[in-house]
């Protein structure tokens, strides 16, 4: 239980962060990339770049983009669920 709430927390920071990695890039979503499960392990050395599911107006879950490197050294993408960012006007 704490293994997934301490992953849940891991995400929720990518998230967060995402909208201030690499905001000029728009990469689209690679198809080589492996889409995330729960309970999925996954050995993160340092994060290179996170892709937002959407835009600040959708209020949707939508896919997110995460490359990173593992332990080892190599380079390694991973999809991933995530709610949009809902902005009240």
């Amino acid at each position: 239980m704490k293994a997934s709430i301490a992953l849940f927390a891991l995400f929720a920071s990518f998230a967060s962060l995402g909208a201030y990695a690499d905001q000029a890039s728009n990469q689209p979503v690679a198809a080589s990339a492996q889409n995330y499960e729960y309970g999925m392990p996954l050995d993160v050395a340092k994060v290179i770049s996170i892709t937002p599911a959407s835009n600040i107006a959708d209020c949707q879950v939508g896919t997110a983009h995460m490359v990173y490197v593992d332990h080892q050294g190599q380079r390694r993408e991973v999809n991933y669920r995530e709610m949009g960012n809902c902005s009240q006007m």
